[in-house]
């Protein structure tokens, strides 16, 4: 199943026969004062800052969030959207809790948009589904509802089944609907890792559709975080996991990736991974010794 996300000129497909799709989960002001003061008084060259070098270093979307307290939230996140789009050419996964925001930014996103996200929650159901629908975008799902978050996969499951009958009803296709497992912080819930993996692999196996989540989550509060998401990850990508909102700048999360990417035989030849731990004078070289790898292969 083939999840196709657009911006003016690109495509994006997020695939469980396809490498991993990281999207950028840095233009997002919850716990970065110095950018919540920036967007709120209608400075957006950070974003702008941000937007650049999290493609340059590997994200194929980025996530766009502009949740700052007291601030008119849909004008500013269709502002941060406009500039992201000036300066780079990727599909927009639009983050917000606020349905007038969501639809805001729909409205101004280029291309097929990813709406981030709906519940399984009626009232939230019934609120988002239809701009989904009206803006022919894709949805995540997050697997809780009006009793809460629930630790068994199982029990997520069932509210991912939900999500995606309701969205069938509003006429969005499965394709169209990524489920979000829910990650949890390990630190506070226990077992929070091995659920999430559970809970994809249960959405892998039964209901087919593909996968993203908000992997950096896992190790809120605890040392070395880049270590632990960047295992978590690699764990995620071998349950089934398709893609997942975190940071291409992070160099363990970014070579974890690619790692289980070619693992998986999401990397043809090994190319991608033999690329990126050449030193970048060495790049063309080993792109000639592909070609004659491949020729070898061919006979």
């Amino acid at each position: 199943m083939e999840t196709i996300l657009e911006s003016r000129n690109k495509r994006v497909v997020i695939s469980q026969d396809r490498p991993f799709v990281i999207i950028g989960e840095r233009i997002n002001p919850t716990g970065r004062k110095k950018l919540a003061e920036e967007m709120k008084a209608g400075d957006f060259s950070r974003v702008i800052s941000d937007a650049i070098a999290q493609v340059e270093a590997g994200a194929h979307m980025l996530d766009v969030n502009a949740g700052i307290p007291l601030a008119d939230e849909p004008a500013l996140l269709a502002k941060a959207i406009r500039e992201v789009q000036n300066v780079v050419d990727v599909p927009i996964s639009i983050d917000s809790s606020v349905v007038e925001a969501l639809e805001a930014g729909l409205e101004a996103c280029e291309g097929k948009a990813l709406v981030n996200s709906v519940t399984g929650e009626d009232e939230r159901l019934e609120a988002v589904l239809p701009l989904v629908k009206k803006h022919g975008a894709a949805v995540i799902g997050i697997p809780h509802d009006e009793t809460g978050i629930p630790n068994d996969p199982q029990k997520r499951l069932e509210i991912a089944k939900k999500i995606l009958q309701r969205a069938s009803d509003y006429g969005i296709p499965p394709e169209d609907v990524l489920i979000d497992p829910i990650v949890m912080p390990a630190g506070a819930v226990p077992g929070a890792g091995a659920i999430t993996i559970e809970t994809t692999r249960l959405v892998r196996q039964e209901l087919g559709v593909n996968t993203v989540c908000g992997a950096s989550n896992v190790s809120f509060g605890l040392p070395g975080r880049e270590i632990i998401n960047a295992h978590f990850i690699s764990m995620l990508i071998a349950s089934g996991m398709t893609s997942a909102i975190t940071n291409p700048l992070k160099q363990e999360i970014k070579q974890a990736i690619l790692a289980a990417d070619m693992l998986m035989g999401h990397d043809e030849n090994c190319l991608t991974w033999i690329r990126a731990m050449q030193p970048a004078g060495d790049q063309g070289a080993s792109a000639r010794r592909g070609r004659r790898r491949r020729r070898r292969e061919q006979g």
